[in-house]
C-alpha cells in the first residue's frame, strides 16, 4: 500500500508540473511512420501516386518528419483523391465520431438488463444498439493516407497513397511552392525538392507509352488549353541509384537490373506525345509541358522489373538550367536574393 501511495503521489506531482513521462517524450519525438514492406509487390501489380522527396544524405529521418508535416497541411480532404476508390469499404478512412455520453449511459443500462448468454457468459449486443460496432469500424482513428516506401538509395524519400489514387499531387506541390513564395510557409530545412508522382509503372516500352499518352491528354484537357501551338515539350529521365545496382549485380554474378535505354525511353515518350499532338516539337529551353521519368530504387523490386514514376508537369514547376528537373522548394527565395 505504501508503494502504491508513493507512486500515486509521484504521478500527481508529474501531472502538476506538466512534465512528460519518458515514454511520452519518446513517442513525441519519434513520430516517423514505418516502411510499407508490401510496396514492392504492389508496385508490380498496380500504379501509385505520391511524392518523391530529395534531401541531404544521412538526414532522411529529419526530412521525413519535415515532409510529413508539410504534406499533411496541404493534403486537404480525402475527397481530393479518386472517388472510384471509395467504392471499396477498405479504402474508406473512418473518421472520429462524437459520442453523446448521456445516450451511451442509457444504452449501457439497457444492455445490462439483457440476459447473459448461458454458454460463454457474454452479453449479446443487438445490432441496432449504439454500442454495436462492425469490424470495418474497429479503427476509429483517422488513418494517414500516405505510406513511406523503403528505397535503396540515400537522400531520397518516397511517399505513396496507400489506398486512394490521388489526382491532385501536382496541385498540392504547386500550392506548397506558392506558400513558400508568399511567405505563409517557411522554407523547409531538410527537404530540397518534392516531385509529384502522378502514376507509376513497370518500365516496359508498351506500358510507358500508354501511360504517357493518357497523362498528356489529361494535361491538355485541364491545364494545356492555353498553350500556344505547336506544343513545345521536354523529356527528363533519371535513374537514381540504379547504375550502382547494375554494376554491383555484375560483380556478384547475379542478374543485372535491366533498364530501358535512355535513348529508347526518349523515343517512346516522344512518340507518345506526338500521338496526341502530331505538330508538337521538342524545346529544352522553354517547354510548355515536361514529361519526367524517374526510375525508383524501391527496395525489394526483383531484377528485370524496374519501376518508374511518370509525371507530366507545367512550365511553372520546371527549371531547365543547369539541368531539367522540378524546381527546388526554396527556388523563389534564392531567385529574390
Amino acid at each position: 500500500m505504501a508503494e502504491l501511495e508513493a507512486t500515486d503521489k509521484n504521478t500527481r506531482k508529474d501531472d502538476a508540473t506538466g512534465e512528460m513521462k519518458p515514454w511520452e517524450q519518446h513517442s513525441a519525438v519519434i513520430s516517423i511512420p514505418r516502411y510499407d514492406y508490401k510496396a514492392p509487390t504492389s508496385f508490380l501489380n498496380r500504379s501509385f501516386s505520391g511524392f518523391l522527396v530529395t534531401c541531404p544524405i544521412k538526414r532522411e529521418k529529419s526530412a521525413t518528419k519535415e515532409a510529413m508535416s508539410i504534406l499533411d497541411k496541404y493534403l486537404g480532404d480525402i475527397n481530393t483523391c479518386d472517388s472510384k476508390a471509395e467504392e471499396e469499404p477498405q479504402n474508406i478512412f473512418p473518421k472520429r465520431r462524437k459520442v453523446d455520453m448521456t445516450k451511451t449511459e442509457e444504452c449501457i443500462n439497457d444492455i445490462e438488463n439483457k440476459t447473459l448468454n448461458e454458454n460463454n457468459g457474454d452479453c449479446e449486443v443487438p445490432e441496432d444498439s449504439c454500442l454495436y460496432s462492425p469490424k470495418s469500424d474497429a479503427n476509429t482513428e483517422t488513418s494517414n493516407p500516405l505510406s513511406l516506401v523503403k528505397l535503396t538509395r540515400s537522400g531520397l524519400l518516397l511517399f505513396t497513397f496507400s489506398n486512394d489514387h490521388c489526382r491532385n499531387v501536382m496541385e498540392i506541390v504547386s500550392n506548397i511552392m506558392q506558400s513558400i513564395e508568399s511567405g505563409s510557409l517557411k522554407a523547409p530545412v531538410w527537404c530540397h525538392r518534392i516531385l509529384p508522382i502522378q502514376t507509376t509503372c513497370v518500365l516496359h516500352e508498351k506500358e510507358l507509352g500508354t501511360l504517357v499518352s493518357k497523362l498528356v491528354a489529361d494535361f491538355m484537357n485541364n491545364e494545356g488549353k492555353e498553350l500556344a501551338r505547336p506544343i513545345k515539350f521536354a523529356i527528363g529521365y533519371n535513374r537514381r541509384g540504379l547504375e550502382e545496382a547494375k554494376s554491383k549485380g555484375k560483380n556478384s554474378n547475379s542478374n543485372p537490373v535491366m533498364l530501358l535505354d535512355r535513348n529508347k525511353c526518349y523515343e517512346v515518350v516522344a512518340a507518345a506525345v506526338k500521338s496526341i499532338f502530331s505538330d508538337s516539337v521538342v524545346d529544352l529551353k522553354c517547354p510548355g509541358l515536361t514529361v519526367l521519368i524517374e526510375v525508383l530504387p524501391v527496395s525489394g523490386i526483383p531484377n528485370g522489373s524496374p519501376v518508374a514514376a511518370v509525371s507530366v508537369l507545367p512550365q511553372k514547376l520546371i527549371m531547365t538550367k543547369p539541368r531539367l528537373c522540378i524546381k527546388a522548394l526554396d527556388h523563389y527565395l534564392k531567385s529574390k536574393k
